[in-house]
């Protein structure tokens, strides 16, 4: 009896997808990488895969063409890792927890938009304003903006920094599903563009995230924003961008021709970053190399199976960091975790972005609490 071929295009690439999401290999580079791509979708989104491969398994067997003990145990197998892949991607509620320590993190998933509609990116009751101009350079100094559509004043602000190496990445692609629900309710929140390599230096970059900040404090208002809590964010590159910026506020070198406009931060965020040197510089361009015991309180989550960043070097950079300042630092690190694990609407994102929303709401309300160390001492380290 001939291979069910149509059977085996299916199963033979979620195998493999699969088997690089279980176990990510982080040398050498290039297979790391491809290991990165082709895992990283499954990761987040199990059940998906698996309940295409159920059907695909089904429909083989009413047709009588799964009669290979092989296949079927490599079928079984496969789905034995998805089940696991998917246990992995529900212990990310505890670790954020965890991490907060004391501080209550939501235990609600929108377990519907995980299952049914785990790509879809708009939420009706927001509302996005595409491609504002905050600077002279063209599409690279274009942000988006989302809101409520009830309009709302006096909104605390969240600015997110896109990741891509520096060399790469839109404002559109990643971390949406935080964006969407922190505007669902009630935040205003910009993505912006910024200037990348190799045309633009690390000074270019810090400019324009500067330039983002201070673009808020100048229009924010207009659209209902608290120009004065801004929460700055970023995925990876824009993690480090990010972290760089909240770390050197008002440096009149990345602020030229603004330089009396406040570009400090109330918090940050950072999202599966990057926290070492800046392409082929030395380790002054490292988050590392400027914590500061007035630094404002970050929140910083990472996979502890990201190859492309690996979660030691963040990890570091919270110690360091939490060994010096006098505000929150809080580090989770979420369990099966790979690289860009915000894309999509998955089990492990939202509760990231559930523990987001708890530390935004601590860090951002009056009195003592916002300045007191807490939830950093607990949680892993």
């Amino acid at each position: 009896m001939n291979p069910p071929y149509g059977y085996l295009i299916t199963l033979v690439p979620v195998a493999i997808c699969t088997l690089f999401a279980l176990a990510p290999p982080a040398r050498p580079r290039p297979l790391a990488m491809l290991g990165f791509r082709l895992g990283v979708a499954l990761n987040e989104l199990p059940f998906v895969v698996l309940a295409w491969i159920l059907a695909a398994t089904v429909l083989a067997l009413v047709q009588g063409d799964l009669t290979s003990p092989v296949i079927a145990g490599a079928a079984a197998v496969t789905m034995a890792g998805l089940g696991v892949v998917a246990w992995r991607g529900r212990q990310a509620m505890p670790a954020v927890q965890r991490a907060m320590g004391a501080v209550p993190v939501s235990r609600r998933l929108p377990y519907g938009r995980v299952l049914l509609g785990p790509f879809l990116r708009r939420h009706r009751a927001v509302e996005r304003i595409a491609d504002l101009p905050y600077g002279p350079a063209g599409r690279r100094n274009l942000l988006d903006l989302y809101r409520h559509r009830s309009r709302p004043t006096g909104a605390p602000v969240l600015i997110h920094l896109h990741g891509g190496g520096y060399h790469g990445g839109r404002k559109d692609s990643q971390a949406l599903p935080l964006l969407y629900r922190l505007a669902g309710q009630g935040w205003v929140c910009v993505s912006a563009n910024y200037r990348l390599r190799p045309q633009a230096t690390l000074q270019d970059h810090l400019v324009d995230a500067k330039k983002v900040i201070a673009w808020v404090r100048e229009h924010g208002r207009r659209y209902g924003a608290d120009p004065d809590r801004i929460v700055l964010a970023g995925s990876s590159a824009g993690a480090h961008m990010a972290a760089l910026a909240a770390l050197g506020p008002d440096d009149p070198a990345l602020q030229p021709g603004f330089e009396r406009v406040d570009t400090s931060v109330a918090a940050v965020i950072g999202l599966g970053g990057y926290y070492g040197a800046y392409y082929g510089m030395g380790p002054e361009t490292s988050p590392l190399a400027h914590v500061r015991p007035d630094a404002p309180p970050f929140f910083i989550v990472h996979g502890d199976r990201d190859t492309v960043t690996p979660a030691e070097d963040a990890r570091l950079f919270a110690e360091r960091l939490r060994a010096v300042s006098t505000r929150p630092v809080v580090y989770a690190q979420l369990p099966g975790g790979q690289h860009a694990f915000d894309l999509f609407h998955s089990l492990r994102f939202e509760a990231v972005v559930n523990a987001v929303v708890a530390f935004a709401d601590r860090v951002l309300s009056p009195g003592p609490q916002a300045t007191a160390r807490g939830p950093e001492s607990g949680g892993p380290r």
